[in-house]
């Protein structure tokens, strides 16, 4: 395994860390702890959970991930051996309804920051998170695949001010070690600098933002403020929902996967467009000898400006192909070959 700093923290995080969004749906609390054991053997030390998890969100079983993490904590006493991301839930809209999460009105406010916290430490069984991070802004802005900005400001958004102030008591309090955000876009990012130089309280450490073969948006704004600011990139869906893996290829939807049960109407890669690019890196992948997985998350990783490739699997089988992906060394040739279809095809699937 390898590790790199989160940003300006001291915290050394596994290039792939575990992303734990389809326990509680996909997986029992019994595949969560066998993958939890895996991924720790194999050196990986962050595991990344959310307050709504599992995804789709719903009222019967939001808030299920975490207490599955807590009771394999409390029963394995590992707690130190593990650097433990959670998040809070932003407001409710078309793009991410969660009615159910405090009557879908989960400002980054005060109230809702306490509750939502308070509520984790508990299911999570500990008395503090590494880090803690704003699942998705508190305005309307473009995330979740959305391509174009409204340009209509929403009138009940808390400032990021206000927001930081309510972390920083978190942080003194010893409840949160470091704060992050997600789904965040570049002004997002400045925003938090700014009002943290301002005010003077504690800096995100960490913005975690797709990124994929698929999505390399994050390049194109964000990847300077790492860069120059010290904050890094949680790559999440680096499997672009395990379409990356080629599995949905012409149509295909095998039994028992994300787009053939519960995100049926989810078709961000069906696109021409998507599926032209995904077969090229199939192709690629084969012809180097190998899987279509490893070699989208050794893509991921191979960024300096990540620090995390967080894989989200169903099965200790795909855990362990995912794992494999830290063997694998890009070459010239290979990361050649990739930039060329990026360049003929580029984020088709953001």
């Amino acid at each position: 395994m390898r590790y790199r700093q989160l940003g300006n923290s001291e915290l050394q995080v596994s290039v792939l860390g575990l992303g734990s969004m389809t326990w509680g749906h996909q997986n029992s609390e019994a595949e969560a702890h066998q993958q939890i054991e895996l991924a720790l053997a194999a050196g990986v030390n962050l595991i990344d959970t959310a307050e709504m998890y599992p995804t789709p969100t719903n009222a019967e079983t939001w808030r299920t991930t975490e207490r599955y993490i807590g009771n394999w904590l409390a029963a394995s006493g590992r707690r130190d051996e593990v650097i433990l991301a959670s998040k809070i839930a932003g407001p409710s809209s078309e793009k991410a309804p969660q009615p159910h999460i405090r009557g879908g009105l989960s400002r980054h406010d005060r109230r809702n920051i306490v509750e939502a916290l308070e509520g984790s430490l508990q299911r999570l069984r500990t008395d503090y998170l590494d880090l803690y991070q704003l699942h998705w802004p508190d305005r309307r802005t473009t995330t979740f695949g959305q391509r174009e900005y409204a340009w209509q400001d929403d009138p009940e958004s808390i400032a990021i001010e206000e927001t930081l102030a309510v972390l920083a008591e978190q942080v003194q309090a010893g409840k949160v070690r470091h704060i992050g955000v997600s789904n965040e876009t570049p002004w997002g990012v400045a925003e938090f600098i700014k009002q943290s130089e301002r005010l003077g309280l504690p800096r995100i450490v960490s913005v975690q933002n797709p990124y994929s073969l698929l999505n390399r948006l994050y390049e194109g704004g964000l990847s300077e403020f790492g860069h120059r600011e010290g904050i890094g990139l949680l790559a999440y869906s680096p499997l672009a929902f395990g379409a990356l893996t080629g599995k949905y290829l012409a149509g295909a939807r095998p039994a028992g996967s994300r787009l053939s049960s519960l995100y049926r109407t989810f078709n961000r890669y069906d696109s021409p467009s998507a599926q032209a690019a995904i077969a090229d890196y199939v192709e690629i992948a084969r012809a180097h000898g190998l899987t279509p997985a490893q070699l989208a998350l050794a893509a991921v990783i191979d960024k300096p400006f990540v620090a995390s490739a967080l894989t989200g699997q169903t099965s200790l089988a795909q855990l362990r192909e995912n794992l494999g992906a830290l063997d694998v060394v890009l070459g010239d040739e290979l990361r050649g070959q990739l930039q060329a279809v990026h360049q003929r095809i580029p984020n088709p699937a953001p």
